[in-house]
C-alpha cells in the first residue's frame, strides 16, 4: 500500500506540475482559436474579403522590414499562401519576433539610465587597432552600436567543463565584500545550486547585497513557483525574469538566456554552464555534459555588472539600492595582462543583432582557422554563406555539434542538417570544405569561438534562431590573451573525442528530405 500511495502521489505530482498545467491551458486557448475561426465561417461571404485584404497588408509590412532575417519572411508568406484568410490575422497577433510594447519600453528606460555608468577605455581601442587593425574594427563596431567598449587590465582564465569553473566560482563568491550579482536562465535544485545558495544567505546575513535574475521558464522544472518570495525572505533580492502566463502571448517566447556572475564588479564570470547539477557532471542526463566559460578579474568585469544592471532596472525601476552602483570605478589590474576583452550583450528589443553580426564578422575576417563549437546548428542563409565561403577561401572551418541531445526535437532539426542530401546545412557545408564534428562522450553545450588562434568567443549565444533572434544573450570577446591558449587545446582535445561526419552520411530517403524541408520551414517561427 505504501508502494501504491507513493507511486499516486508521484503520479499526481506530475499531472499538476506547472509545466502540464501550463500546457492544457494552452491548448485550450488554442482550440478555442480554431472554433473562434471556424464559427466565422457563417460570415464567409462578407468577412473573408477583409481577412485577405488583412493578410495582404501584413505581407506588405512584412516585405518591408528590413531588420527581419529572410527566413522569417519566407516562412510567414508560406502560411499566407496556406491560410490567405487567417495568415494576417495571425502575423498580426504572433508575428512580430520582438518583445511587447510595454517590456520594450520598460527596456529602453533601464538602458539609457544604467548605461551611463559603462566606462570606456580608449587606450584598449587604441592598443586593439595599432595590433590588429581588422579586429579593431570589430571592436568600434560593439562600441558604436551597442555601448559595448574593450578593456586592458583584465585577466582572464578559460575553463573546459563546468565542474572546473564551480570551485572558483564558490571561491569568488565567498570573497565578496560589498556585492553579488547573479544572472542564470536555469537554476535547479541540487548539489550545485544548494552550495551557491549556500553562500548567497550568509553573505546576505552580512550586508552583502545579493542581486539574482533567474528566468522564470527555464526555472519552471527546477524551482517551485514564486522562488523569488523564498529568497527574498533569505535577504536575497531576486526577480524572476519575464513570469510565464499560460497565454498565446508573443513577448513569452523572449527569454533571459544570459549566464553571468560579478561580484564586488571586480570579477565576473560567463559560458554556458547553469546552476543546475548536468552542467558540473553530478546528474547524468545526456552522457558526458561538456561546457566552457571564462572568469574576467579587471574592469572588463564592471561591464557585466552593468549588463546585469540594465535588466534588473526594467524590472524594478524604483530600487533606490540601484544609486549605489553609480560611484563603482573600474579597477587596474594587480598585474599587466597580455590581451584586451570585450564583454557585450544582445537583445531582442532593438533593430541591432548584435550576436549574429559579432559572429558574422569574425566568419569573414577569420584568415587561417575558425573553430566553432555550438549545441544547436540551426542556420540563417547569411551565416550558412559566410561560413562555406570561408572554407572555400581556404580557411580550416572546424564546428562542433553534440553527439546525445538534450531537445528531441531541435536536435531532429539539427541532424536533418546532415541526414538529407539536398536539402541539409551539413551536405552543402561539407562539400564546401567545412568539417564538422559530433561530440561522441554526451552533450555538447559549449558557445565558443576560436578565430586565427587570436580571437575568441566565449558565452551564452547559440547559432540559432532563438538566440540570435528572440533571447537575451551575452559573451565576452577575448583578444589575443593567454587564455587563447586553453581555448584551442580545449577544440583539440574535444576533436580527440568526436566523430568526423563524412558526405556520405548525409544521404537519407525521399520521405527524411520532406521532413526536413519542413522543419526548416517551420524553424523561425518557433
Amino acid at each position: 500500500m505504501q508502494e501504491l500511495g507513493r507511486m499516486i502521489k508521484k503520479l499526481c505530482s506530475k499531472l499538476f506540475s506547472r509545466i502540464v498545467i501550463t500546457g492544457v491551458l494552452i491548448l485550450i486557448q488554442a482550440a478555442w482559436f480554431w472554433s473562434l475561426f471556424t464559427s466565422l465561417s457563417s460570415y464567409a461571404h462578407w468577412l473573408n474579403p477583409l481577412m485577405i485584404v488583412l493578410s495582404v497588408i501584413m505581407c506588405a509590412v512584412l516585405i518591408r522590414q528590413d531588420s527581419t532575417a529572410p527566413e522569417f519572411k519566407i516562412s510567414w508568406m508560406v502560411l499566407f499562401m496556406i491560410m490567405p484568410v487567417q495568415g494576417g490575422l495571425l502575423y498580426l497577433l504572433w508575428g512580430d519576433k520582438r518583445p511587447a510594447f510595454r517590456l520594450r519600453k520598460k527596456l529602453d528606460w533601464a538602458y539609457d539610465r544604467i548605461r551611463p555608468l559603462r566606462r570606456t577605455d580608449p587606450a584598449a581601442q587604441a592598443m586593439l587597432e595599432r595590433a590588429n587593425p581588422r579586429a579593431g574594427r570589430t571592436a568600434a563596431y560593439l562600441r558604436d552600436f551597442a555601448a559595448y567598449p574593450v578593456y586592458s587590465g583584465t585577466n582572464v582564465k578559460f575553463y573546459a567543463s563546468g565542474e572546473a569553473a564551480f570551485p572558483d566560482l564558490l571561491e569568488a563568491l565567498e570573497s565578496a565584500q560589498k556585492s553579488i550579482l547573479l544572472e542564470f536562465f536555469i537554476i535547479s535544485k541540487g548539489k550545485m545550486w544548494d552550495a551557491v545558495h549556500d553562500v548567497l544567505r550568509r553573505k546576505a546575513a552580512q550586508g552583502v547585497d545579493v542581486r539574482m535574475i533567474y528566468d522564470d521558464v527555464g526555472c519552471a522544472t527546477g524551482l517551485p513557483a514564486q522562488y523569488w518570495k523564498t529568497l527574498q525572505v533569505e535577504g536575497i533580492q531576486a526577480v524572476p525574469f519575464n513570469p510565464f502566463v499560460p497565454l498565446l502571448n508573443l513577448v513569452m517566447n523572449s527569454r533571459d538566456h544570459r549566464k553571468i556572475v560579478v561580484v564586488d564588479g571586480k570579477t565576473a564570470f560567463t559560458g554556458g554552464f547553469n546552476l543546475a547539477d548536468e552542467y558540473i557532471n553530478q546528474k547524468e542526463r545526456f552522457g558526458y555534459w561538456c561546457d566552457t566559460g571564462v572568469r574576467l578579474q579587471g574592469p572588463a568585469a564592471w561591464s557585466f555588472a552593468t549588463i546585469f544592471l540594465e535588466l534588473w532596472a526594467s524590472q524594478r525601476p524604483d530600487d533606490p539600492g540601484l544609486d549605489a552602483y553609480r560611484e563603482e570605478q573600474p579597477f587596474p589590474a594587480e598585474e599587466p595582462t597580455i590581451g584586451l576583452v570585450q564583454p557585450y550583450s544582445d537583445s531582442p528589443v532593438d533593430d541591432e543583432n548584435v550576436s549574429k553580426n559579432v559572429y558574422l564578422d569574425l566568419i569573414t575576417q577569420a584568415q587561417e582557422t575558425l573553430w566553432i563549437t555550438t549545441p544547436y546548428l540551426i542556420l540563417d542563409n547569411a551565416t550558412m554563406t559566410a561560413l562555406r565561403l570561408a572554407a572555400k577561401r581556404g580557411v580550416d572551418v572546424r564546428i562542433y555539434t553534440p553527439g546525445i541531445p538534450d531537445k528531441k526535437m531541435v536536435y531532429s532539426v539539427t541532424r536533418s542538417f546532415y541526414h538529407q542530401l539536398t536539402c541539409s546545412y551539413f551536405e552543402p557545408l561539407i562539400r564546401s570544405g567545412v568539417k564538422i564534428y559530433t561530440f561522441t562522450p554526451g552533450f555538447l553545450h559549449a558557445k565558443t569561438w576560436l578565430v586565427d588562434g587570436r580571437i575568441a568567443v566565449v558565452g551564452s549565444i547559440n547559432l540559432d534562431y532563438r538566440s540570435l533572434y528572440l533571447h537575451f544573450e551575452c559573451a565576452a570577446l577575448l583578444y589575443g590573451c593567454a587564455a587563447l591558449a586553453d581555448v584551442g587545446e580545449f577544440m583539440m582535445q574535444l576533436e580527440k573525442q568526436s566523430h568526423l561526419v563524412e558526405l556520405k552520411e548525409c544521404r537519407t530517403s525521399a520521405p527524411g528530405l520532406m521532413v526536413s524541408a519542413l522543419l526548416r520551414l517551420l524553424a523561425p517561427l518557433c
